[in-house]
């Protein structure tokens, strides 16, 4: 059993209910929202950004806060996008699985007693020591800074996050694994309005130190609005019936020690690997001019939105694939990932496209104003369209760190990459640094993180989805053979124009080259895509566009 539970495989071949087969319809409408709130939160994001560029400008100040606010940015992926994600979403879903197959006492309550309370624990006293040590942490993370001090206020300010993004990636894989995606995808909305309201009330009187103050009120804010959606779910999962057969996969409290440990070490180290990436390049930044940091910081929260975006799809899927893999189901598993891989890869190559074609246009419309001159905008909108050149690998590494995270082995494979990634990425951005500036860091970013996409492309072989990496590879070859005219389009829609007219016109002709390109090259997921947007639209279906779901794998166009 896959599990190690009773009848689960069984229940699986039968349809039952430890499979978990929601249909086509429930993920793209999960999909949908879940696309919706999180856009809604990045947008959000955009406003939040608008707000530091327009108030503190792209100085030293912001500067300082940017350092500090990397602890939140590093415990954002490692706590709820990654490691938290990756081991809960799995568990619970084993868990599930062992409850639909009757075990006794109920493995979800019993996994929360056993995981929540360490878990707080252990992120309070990280929290606790991240505070003491920030006179340390900062010329380790900036060395040069000009103003170190006021980057220790802050950093003792957001080092709260460790707690509260805790609590808030636990409550989202927990709701995630139990079918729950709206509560989950809001998180984003709570920590920007955190944010916005901090500078908006505090930010005359207390500078930079008000935004730092934001991101704490955001982290607490990002919990509080999952737990009563935990809470009742919890409750409601307490009316069992009686009569169920003993959990089998209990075992010792060592041997579960263990067990979590083993699963536990190379999730962390990947995640850590991955998000290590940004103090990799706020150390190369922090001997350049002043605001380079920030240049960096403005053009990669804007060239990363596409990748944010299109991700969703495989949020959704996640626990499906788990919860497959739970039931001894792999053909599902691997059906549901691939075509979600590539439609992901679709999205973000059509995005990425347009921030190459408009990247000036797009600053000067979000940022140019205020204390963010005409210069500022120059600086972001080059790294912006280098960054850009990185966001298929960036969302190649988001998709598939998923199928290898997905069963309950420990696996180290990804963390190996990811480490290699970093590596290259170091070694590339201390050479690109000195003729290039911020925009040589990011292109050592994009080398590094797609480096370490193609290497976990290529040994997908040693997971337990079994992905076809040629069939895969093919597919991805022909989609970004795609984006290449579409940029080339989008640049000639968007050159000379206010940047009112040049953004939609930019994404506009992106978005009709690139289905045109596709189509010609018979790439994988857009004829199919458009074909069923075809037939919904002539029969006046009121449906939701297919998200993630519905979207056959035709493997005729794929070579």
């Amino acid at each position: 059993m896959a599990d190690g539970s009773p009848g689960t495989a069984t229940l699986a071949a039968r349809g039952g209910p430890a499979a978990w087969r929601p249909s086509d319809r429930f993920l793209a409408r999960a999909a949908v929202l879940t696309a919706a709130l999180t856009a809604a939160g990045a947008l959000l994001g955009l406003v939040r950004d608008q707000l530091l560029a327009v108030t503190f400008g792209a100085g030293d100040g912001t500067d300082a806060f940017l350092v500090a606010w990397t602890v939140p940015e590093f415990a954002a992926t490692l706590l709820i996008e990654d490691a938290m994600a990756l081991l809960l979403v799995p568990a619970f879903s084993a868990a599930l699985a062992r409850r639909a197959a009757g075990a006794d006492p109920d493995p979800v309550r019993a996994l929360v007693r056993a995981t929540l309370p360490g878990a707080v624990l252990a992120a309070a006293a990280g929290a606790g020591l991240l505070a003491l040590a920030a006179p340390r942490l900062v010329p380790l993370l900036a060395p040069g800074l000009p103003r170190q001090e006021l980057a220790v206020d802050c950093t003792r300010l957001t080092a709260t996050c460790v707690l509260s993004f805790a609590l808030a990636g636990y409550f989202s894989a927990a709701l995630r694994a139990h079918g729950r995606f709206a509560a989950p995808a809001a998180i984003y909305l709570a920590y920007n309005t955190g944010i916005i309201a901090a500078v908006v009330l505090l930010g005359p009187a207390r500078g930079v130190r008000a935004a730092a103050l934001g991101v704490a009120a955001g982290g607490v804010l990002m919990a509080a609005v999952q737990a009563p959606a935990l809470w009742r779910r919890l409750r409601a999962d307490r009316a069992r019936p009686a009569g169920r057969a003993p959990d089998t996969a209990r075992g010792t409290r060592w041997e579960r020690r263990v067990l979590v440990l083993s699963l536990l070490a190379p999730v962390v180290v990947f995640s850590a690997s991955r998000q290590s990436q940004v103090l990799v390049e706020r150390f190369l930044a922090a001997p350049l001019p002043a605001g380079a940091i920030s240049h960096l910081n403005y053009a990669q929260k804007v060239a990363q939105l596409p990748m944010a975006l299109s991700l969703m799809v495989c949020t959704v899927s996640f626990p499906v694939v788990a919860r497959a893999l739970a039931a001894g189901d792999p053909h599902t598993a691997r059906r549901r990932a691939e075509r979600d891989l590539l439609l992901a890869a679709a999205l973000v190559l059509a995005g990425a496209a347009t921030v190459v074609a408009a990247a000036p246009q797009i600053v000067e419309l979000l940022f140019q104003r205020g204390a963010f001159d005409r210069a500022d905008t120059a600086a972001t909108a080059a790294v912006m369209r280098v960054y850009a050149l990185g966001l298929l690998g960036q969302t190649l590494v988001g998709a598939l760190v998923r199928c290898w995270f997905s069963g309950s082995r420990p696996l180290w494979y990804p963390a190996v990459v990811m480490i290699c990634g970093v590596a290259a990425s170091a070694g590339a951005g201390t050479l690109l640094a000195g003729p290039w500036g911020a925009a040589g860091i990011a292109a050592a970013n994009a080398l590094g993180i797609t480096l370490s996409a193609a290497l976990l492309l290529g040994g997908v072989h040693r997971q337990r989805v079994p992905l076809a990496a040629g069939h895969l590879a093919g597919g991805l070859g022909r989609l970004t053979a795609a984006a290449a005219p579409a940029s080339v389009a989008g640049w000639a829609c968007a050159a000379g124009r206010p940047p009112l007219l040049a953004v939609p016109l930019a994404l506009a002709a992106v978005t009709v080259t690139f289905l045109a390109a596709a189509c010609a090259l018979r790439a994988p997921v857009v004829p199919s895509l458009i074909r069923t947007a075809a037939r919904r639209l002539a029969h006046g279906s009121p449906q939701h566009p297919p998200v993630g779901g519905d979207v056959p794998l035709d493997r005729r166009h794929d070579g």
